[in-house]
């Protein structure tokens, strides 16, 4: 068994830093601390709680230039991005530092005495974070889990262990004890597939692509265990006549290639109305050539690398003559996992292209006639996680947003995340909701109790 992991910059492919991996046992003997701690965690009195979550962000304020560094060379996102990301994980961990205070129950009326209901913690959740985010993503699990009452063990992608392991560290200074919050660097099958089988995990959190999700999903079901699956996207960036085609083009590289696409919200096909398409193409593509894809430290950076060689290869592979590159922009030469930012068009009726998630800077542009069409094309996926629409007609985007079957969808803009709003996807792009009010309810048991008055 792999017993360390070795770190990469994704920018100049130099080892940065290696990371133990945790074995079965010591993932065990992980579990079996959180276990212990859940009773007196549970105890915290509410307002301590969430005087302990608010210094963790704090904590996490305070260091927000080091995270976004760290996150830059183990990650290859931008600094912009990355310090957007740490400042997203202080966000989350003040949203809900008002949880524990407001975690409410309800009274029934019954005849004869009184009904009321209690939110009570699982116990030992297990999140799995992906390398595409690590940061926030890590927070949108355990900001929540820890606020309702659970512990919480951690594992980061074997690729991006470093901010996980830094936020571990935010949180003890914060003063959350060790065993109610632990980061465990591991081999998803070693750790993220002890967390789907060990008793002790009542929950399991994962990002990730669709395929493990669903063996998750399983595995949680042999032992009725609740989890919650954020997975792959497909989305479409949907462009009327009618809509602002200077902004709409002007912003279709943001939305498509923001961390080097490796997204699963990516606007990966851009649908144009069939009488604006030629225009609409004409304006993207001094978009996408002025795209700035360079070192990610330098804060003009747009987009960065790709995580790994074999990121890149998967990516390269989808642009392989079949379909036609309509324009590229430019990307470093050298070392690191650079790929160009790439449009394909046009593009036939179900290629791969357009059905398959890349998960890099690929986009493809179809044309549709009206808006059943564009319905009927955004829908023709088994993903639903994300989207845009843009128009000027406010009807249209309302019809249009009722018929696109998506989790998350934004009009005139790629909004995909607001801390505050619920996040999830439909069909294979997962279950159940991160993020705003409905992440509680995800993390607590609801427990009725009934007190007969009657003498």
């Amino acid at each position: 068994m792999t017993t360390s992991f070795q770190v990469v910059n994704p920018a100049t492919e130099q080892v940065v830093a290696t990371v133990p991996l945790a074995s079965v046992e010591q993932t065990d003997a992980a579990i079996a601390r959180a276990h212990a701690a859940t009773e007196s965690w549970r105890a915290v009195a509410p307002a301590d709680r969430a005087r302990l979550l608010r210094r963790f962000a704090d904590a996490v304020t305070d260091d927000r230039e080091h995270l976004a560094e760290l996150e830059v060379r183990n990650s290859g996102h931008t600094i912009g991005n990355a310090r957007w990301e740490a400042g997203n994980v202080a966000d989350v961990l003040h949203y809900y530092s008002a949880a524990p205070e407001r975690l409410f129950g309800r009274q029934i009326p019954v005849p004869g005495g009184v009904n009321i209901t209690f939110a009570e913690p699982l116990g030992v959740v297990g999140v799995i974070v992906p390398w595409n985010f690590p940061m926030p993503i890590a927070a949108w699990g355990f900001a929540p889990a820890l606020a309702a009452g659970n512990t919480v063990v951690l594992k980061p992608a074997e690729l991006t262990p470093l901010t996980a392991l830094r936020l571990a560290e935010l949180a003890y200074q914060a003063g959350i004890p060790t065993d109610v919050f632990q980061v465990l660097p591991g081999q998803g099958s070693v750790v993220g597939n002890r967390f789907v089988t060990h008793p002790l995990v009542r929950k399991v959190v994962f990002t990730g692509s669709t395929e493990v999700g669903k063996l998750i999903a399983a595995g949680c079901a042999a032992q009725v265990k609740r989890h919650t699956l954020e997975m792959g996207g497909k989305n479409a960036n949907i462009v009327f006549a009618d809509a602002d085609l200077a902004k709409a083009a002007a912003t279709a590289p943001s939305g498509a290639f923001d961390n080097a696409g490796q997204d699963c919200c990516a606007r990966s096909r851009i649908l144009v109305q069939r009488s604006v398409f030629d225009r609409f193409m004409a304006l993207l593509e001094p978009a996408v050539r002025n795209i700035k894809v360079t070192d990610p430290a330098d804060p003009a950076s747009e987009m960065g690398p790709l995580i790994s060689a074999a990121q890149r290869d998967r990516v390269a592979s989808y642009v392989d003559g079949e379909v036609p590159v309509a324009f590229r922009g430019t990307a470093p030469d050298g070392p690191g996992f650079w790929f160009a930012p790439t449009v394909l068009a046009p593009v036939p009726a179900g290629h791969r292209v357009v059905t398959e998630e890349i998960f890099g800077p690929v986009v493809t542009v179809q044309p549709f006639t009206d808006e059943a069409e564009a319905i009927a094309l955004a829908n023709d996926t088994e993903y639903g996680l994300s989207g845009s629409i843009w128009t000027r007609d406010i009807g249209r985007a309302l019809r249009v947003a009722r018929g696109v079957q998506s989790g998350n969808l934004s009009v005139n803009s790629h909004s995909s995340v607001r801390y505050w709003t619920p996040f999830g996807g439909f069909k294979q792009s997962g279950l159940g909701r991160e993020l705003g009010p409905d992440a509680l309810a995800a993390f607590t048991e609801t427990k009725n109790r009934i007190i007969d008055s009657v003498d």
